[in-house]
Formats: C-alpha cells, structure tokens, sequence
C-alpha cells in the first residue's frame, strides 16, 4: 500500500555529485528501515546504504562508504542518498527500499518488501 517515487539520477562525469530522493506516499505510518540498492546491466541487485526508523544508525556497503551517505526526513516521508566522487563502477538503476517489519538496517534485500521503480545513474570516464 505504499508508493516509493525515486528522483534526482542523471549523467555526470567521473568525480561528480548526485543527490538521489526516495518520496514515499500511501501507508507511511509506522516505523521501518529504509535503504537503496543499485543493479547494473546483467549483474545482481546489490545493496548500498539502509538507514534505521530514528536515523541513528545507519549500513553502507565497503564500495561507497566514505562517498554516499544516506539520510531521512521522517516528517516529510522522504530518503535521500547524497553520493559524492562518483566513479563510473559506479553507474546503475538506483532504487529505494523500504523494510516494514522492522525498523533497523539490514543489508539482505530479503529483509524489504517494497521497491520504487528505479533511478538511472551514469557516470562516465
């Protein structure tokens, strides 16, 4: 019963910045964890950040940590993702996740039911 709209991807060089938001709509009440994943062309979905209900803890995975962090407005429904020094391994379909039956991270995409349609991002070399 819950919407995830994803926005914010586009092309950008290589050590660029993007800032990617997750607009959640319907069934927003409760407390769960958020998170993105990513998944390029022919590869597995792959996890890369979550984030728990307060915001006080938060996962990344070892490829963007240092590089993207994660963040939640939970007044007005809305995660983002601010990724900095992009690297063209970089470039995939974002998506925003949101974990209902819990709210803490994880970093297993069976954990979360429900998906936005995802967000092209390319950085190029």
């Amino acid at each position: 019963q819950v919407q995830l709209v994803e926005s914010g991807g586009g092309l950008v060089q290589a050590g660029g910045t993007l800032r990617l938001s997750c607009a959640a709509s319907g069934r927003t009440f409760g407390s769960y964890a958020m998170g993105w994943f990513r998944q390029a062309p022919g590869k597995e979905r792959e996890f890369v950040a979550a984030i728990s209900w307060s915001g006080g803890s938060t996962y990344y995975a070892d490829s963007v940590k240092g590089r993207f962090t994660i963040s939640r407005d939970n007044a007005k429904n809305t995660v983002s993702l601010q990724m900095n020094t992009l690297k063209p391994e970089d470039t995939a379909v974002y998506y925003c996740t949101r974990r209902s039956s819990s709210r803490y991270p994880s970093r297993d995409r069976r954990d979360f039911d429900s998906w936005g349609q995802g967000t092209q991002v390319t950085v190029s070399s």
